[in-house]
C-alpha cells in the first residue's frame, strides 16, 4: 500500500552491512564489474547471427567475444539482443545457449514491445506505475507542470503550453522524489550496522544494472526501482549497502544480506522475471 512506513525487508533483522551490483541477464547474477580497459574493448570480436523464434520471427543477435567475460551471457535491451562469449567458449556452445534460452528471449522481447503501450500520453494515460501498483491518473490544467499523489491516486497538472519534454521532466522529478522518500525511510534502519555511511545516493536511469557502489562510497540506484514492489527496491539498497562490508559476493557477503533481508531470494526472482519489463516501462514513460 502507498505510504506504508514498514520495511518490507526487515521482518527478521539482525545487525549487518553490505554493497552490490547486478546486471539483468538471462538467468544469472553479476558481481561488481571490473573497470573497462581500452585494450579489452579493442580485443573484442563482434559479429551478428540470426535466431529463429518459435513464432517465426527472426532476431538479429550481436555476438561479442569478450576477454573479460567469465561465462556465456544473453542480454536484451532497447539496443537489441547481445550474446557475450568468454575467450575460450566455442561458437557451438554459444549457439546451444541461444537455443536453450529462446523462450526466455521471446518473453523479454515481448515485454519490451508491450512497454510502448505505457508511453505517457497527455489527457489519455489513465494510470501510472508506482511501487508495484498501477495508480489511477487524472489530468488537470494549472500554472505549472507537476505530478502529485493524493487520496484518489495521482494528478498530473500541466500548463496549456507544456510539451512532452516538460511532462517527462515532471514525471521524472516525481519518481525521484518518491524513491528518495523510500530510501529515507529505510536507510536509518541499516546505518548503525555499517562500517561507514554511503558518501551519497544517486538515482539514475540504468540500462542493465540495478545498483552500484563506487570506490568513494557513492551508491547509485536505478530509478526504475520505484516502479517495483517496495520489498524488491529495498533488497537492492541492502545489496549495495552490504558491499560497504564485503566488496565481493562471497558467502560472508550473502550472510550479511540474509541478516538484513531474509527474503532476498524472492526479490532476486522478481527481477529475473519482471526486471526487463519495469526498466522498459520507465524508459517508455520518460522518452
Amino acid at each position: 500500500m502507498q505510504g506504508d512506513t514498514a520495511s518490507p525487508c526487515n521482518a527478521q533483522r539482525v545487525a549487518f552491512r553490505m554493497p552490490f551490483r547486478f546486471r539483468l541477464r538471462g538467468l544469472t547474477h553479476l558481481a561488481q564489474p571490473t573497470p573497462t580497459r581500452a585494450a579489452d574493448v579493442r580485443s573484442q570480436q563482434r559479429d551478428r547471427v540470426p535466431l529463429q523464434l518459435d513464432d517465426g520471427r527472426s532476431v538479429d543477435v550481436l555476438r561479442v567475444r569478450d576477454p573479460r567475460a567469465r561465462r556465456i551471457k544473453l542480454s536484451v535491451s532497447e539496443r537489441g539482443v547481445r550474446l557475450t562469449l568468454p575467450q575460450r567458449a566455442s561458437l557451438v556452445s554459444g549457439e546451444r545457449f541461444l537455443i536453450e534460452h529462446r523462450d526466455w528471449l521471446h518473453a523479454q522481447l515481448d515485454q519490451l514491445a508491450n512497454a510502448d503501450d505505457t508511453a505517457l500520453r497527455r489527457d489519455e494515460s489513465a494510470s501510472l506505475p508506482l511501487r508495484g501498483e498501477a495508480l489511477p491518473l487524472r489530468w488537470e490544467r494549472g500554472r505549472f507542470t507537476a505530478v502529485r499523489r493524493d487520496d484518489d491516486g495521482l494528478a498530473f497538472q500541466t500548463t496549456a503550453r507544456a510539451g512532452d519534454p516538460a511532462m517527462h521532466r515532471a514525471l521524472r522529478d516525481f519518481y525521484e522524489a518518491e524513491a528518495r522518500a523510500d530510501i529515507g525511510r529505510w536507510m536509518p534502519l541499516y546505518l548503525p550496522s555499517l562500517p561507514r555511511a554511503p558518501r551519497r545516493v544517486q538515482l539514475k536511469v540504468m540500462s542493465s544494472q540495478w545498483g552500484s557502489l563506487a570506490p568513494d562510497g557513492t551508491v547509485a540506484l536505478d530509478l526504475s526501482l520505484v516502479l517495483a514492489p517496495p520489498a524488491a527496491f529495498e533488497y537492492v539498497l541492502v545489496h549495495e549497502l552490504c558491499h560497504l562490508i564485503h566488496h565481493d559476493h562471497s558467502p560472508a557477503y550473502w550472510r550479511e544480506v540474509e541478516a538484513r533481508c531474509p527474503q532476498w531470494r524472492d526479490q532476486r526472482e522478481y527481477f529475473r522475471s519482471e526486471g526487463r519489463r519495469i526498466k522498459a516501462t520507465l524508459q517508455a514513460l520518460l522518452r
